[in-house]
Order: C-alpha cells, then structure tokens, then sequence
C-alpha cells in the first residue's frame, strides 16, 4: 500500500493520520479539508473559543511543522467533489486528482438549520459547528442584548450559559416536553434546568417554534402556542446530520451515516471511514453513530490500524462531556434502552450523579460536578460490573466502596 487519502480535516482526521505515521505507514499521505485552518478542536467552540478565553491558535490540533515533519500532504480550503471508485481517485474542486489505494472518509457533520420559509437562514441566526459559525457571532454578544437559543440539547445549552456568563438576558426554547430529551435521563436534565435557571437563564419547554420573526434580520422567535420572544439575534441548536453526499454519489452504502461494518470498512473495501458521519454496527445489529471526540478518536485509530492488517473490530467505550456556567457534566457509556434509573446525591449544590441499568447491567452514568462518580462509573462500566443499585443510591456508602 501506497497511498492513503482522508478527506475531511477535523479530529478524526488527525487522529487517523497520525496513527498512520505511529504505526510506521511510510507512504504518500494525503488530508483534505474544506475549511481554510489546520485540523482544530470543537468542542471548546461554544465554551471558551466563544468565551473569548482561548485563542485560535489553542484550537489547532497539530502545527504546520509537524505535518510537514510528518511527511503529510495537507490540503486546506479544498473541497473534494467526487470519489472514483474504479479509479481509486478522488477529484477535487481545483482540478487536482489523487488516487489512493486506501480511502478514508471522516467528512464529520453539519449543523440541521431551521427551514427557509420559517426565517431559519435569516440574518441573525446563527448554528454552532465551526470556527466560521462562532466568529460569525462572536460580535452579537454584548451584555444587555437578548439571545433565544432554539433547542435544549448541549449546544443550545452550553450557548445559553455563555451568553449568560457575558451578562445577556437569554430564553432557551425546547419543542419537546424538557431538555435533553433525546440523550439524558429526565433526573440529568432536572439538575442541569436548575442550574441553568439559578443563573437566570429563562427555560421554555414544550412549545415548538413557528417561526423566526423579522423584516431582513431576526428579531424574535414565533412560539406555536402563540407566545412572541423577542430577540436581538437567534442560535439554532437543533441537532447535526452526517454529512454523506460524498459517499453517498459513490454509491455507498448509507444507513445512519457512511455505514461500516464492525473494522470500519464500508461497502467498498478500499474506502473506511469513522467519526461523526460514520455508522457501525451496534449491540442491537443496528448502524449506531457515536457524535463524540473520544468516539472519532478511537474509531479512527483502529481504522488506521485495520488499513495496515491489525483486523481489530470497534468496541466503543463512549464518554462526553459538557462544561456550562462553572460546572461540569461527564458521561460514561450510553443510557439507550435502560430501565432503571438511580439518583445519587452528590457534594456540590449543583451537583450528583445519575446511573442508568438495563436489564440489571450498569450501562451509563452522568456526574455533573462529581468527578469521583464519573470515574467509578467508568470504570465499572469498563470492567463489566454492575453495582447493587440500592447502594448506588445511598449517598451514605462512599462512592469508592461501589469499587468493592
């Protein structure tokens, strides 16, 4: 094997080339993105990044010198517009074809917007994905002004604090009957509105949007129950979607993203792929995608390995996590499917821990402001053992005796 392309330049990206070059690939190595900067970090976009407390440059992942000590050619600003698969090239938007004899596809996600028709690309409305979206608003956050963040999930969340910490008045609204319907606990969620509400953010939960009101920018959002917000300017925090146009013109096999199979391989043997917009098969026999650092980490580093022969499948040990205001939530496993939820008081006001079981099974605990729950958890979780939820429970057994 000669060569290898990556297309995408994000976190899976580096980390796939990388462990390339670790693992002692010598041969030409190519990484193109369509952003104009080096692979970066995102998730301190919509916290510090958006704070003003780090710079750009503490974004990026590796410096141009290690590319270029790497022997890595590293195409930025560079769209690719087609993969040939009986070529084995891909043919970017300059005119330049590189063929490859293995690709890697770590194409990420984009933010889901608002529809047209609804005001959802008005001016001042903004979604937080990548460097462009933040410095797109980063002037709109000036203390006193109004913010509605649309979507009570950890972007519209972690927007809403922000905001607040800037000294902005902010209304976060949610369609569905709370926030973080989709990916915690209903217990999580109760401690993350109170702290949200503690520090005056105002919640609304269970009204869906009509639309963005305003004559050439927004100026408010519409609520279906009838309610008007007024706003300065608007943040849409509703979710991302793989991105598979690429893959999905090659002809692909799609399924909850560039479907996998268990190695990280999809339909073409000569084309992998992993991170956001890669799907791979769960417990359930289902595509399942893990939309975390850790997860596009891990998956393109065995991805890596596997181009080079390791034949190693993926067994995800997911963990997240979210920093809002001056607390912290870490999340170890994934609560999907669990039928037994156990509360356990933590130390700091806003703070405690939330264990989910399934079928007996400790699978998923999130701790917001208790590291030590987050850590025996995970590595609970890790070991494959499942606690007696009753003592979990007991805030008076020490969470290290759960260890035992």
């Amino acid at each position: 094997m000669d060569k290898i392309v990556i297309l995408g330049a994000g976190q899976a990206a580096a980390s796939a080339a990388a462990k390339l070059r670790a693992l002692g690939f010598e041969g030409r190595l190519s990484v193109i993105g369509d952003e104009p900067v080096a692979p970066y970090q995102r998730p301190p976009l919509s916290k510090a990044y958006l704070l003003g407390e780090m710079e750009v440059e503490r974004l990026i992942l590796r410096a141009q010198s290690w590319w270029e000590d790497e022997n890595i050619n590293l195409l930025t600003g560079s769209t690719a517009q087609r993969i040939d698969r009986e070529a084995r090239q891909v043919g970017l938007r300059s005119g330049e074809v590189l063929d490859y004899d293995a690709l890697i596809l770590t194409l990420g996600a984009e933010a889901r917007r608002l529809p047209e028709e609804i005001g959802g690309h008005l001016p001042g409305v903004f979604v937080v994905r990548d460097l462009a979206d933040v410095d797109a608003m980063a002037a709109e956050f000036q203390a006193g002004r109004r913010l509605a963040v649309i979507g009570g999930g950890y972007i519209g969340l972690e927007a809403a604090a922000v905001a607040r910490k800037l000294g902005l008045e902010v209304t976060l609204i949610e369609a569905a009957p709370r926030i973080l319907g989709r990916v915690a606990a209903a217990e999580t969620a109760d401690m993350i509105r109170a702290l949200h509400l503690a520090h005056g953010v105002q919640i609304i939960e269970g009204a869906g949007v009509a639309r963005i009101t305003g004559a050439g920018r927004a100026e408010g959002v519409a609520l279906t129950d009838g309610r008007q917000i007024p706003a300065d300017f608007v943040i849409t925090g509703i979710g991302i979607a793989p991105r598979i146009a690429l893959a999905e013109a090659a002809g692909l096999r799609i399924d909850n993203g560039i479907a996998c199979d268990a190695e990280g391989r999809t339909s073409d043997r000569a084309i992998w792929a992993a991170g956001d917009c890669a799907s791979f098969p769960g417990e359930d026999g289902t595509q399942m995608r893990l939309e975390s650092v850790g997860g596009a980490i891990d998956m393109a580093e065995l991805v890596a390995g596997n181009i080079l022969g390791a034949g190693q499948k993926y067994r995800p040990a997911p963990w997240f996590w979210s920093d809002q205001f001056d607390a912290k939530l870490q999340i170890a496993g994934l609560g999907t499917g669990a039928d037994q939820i156990v509360r356990r008081q933590g130390d700091a006001e806003h703070g405690g821990s939330v264990w989910y079981y399934r079928a007996g099974r400790l699978i998923a605990v999130d701790a917001l402001n208790d590291a030590r729950a987050y850590m025996v958890g995970k590595r609970l979780i890790e070991a494959g053992r499942s606690p007696d939820p009753a003592r979990v429970g007991d805030s008076s057994v020490p969470v290290k005796e759960l260890l035992s």
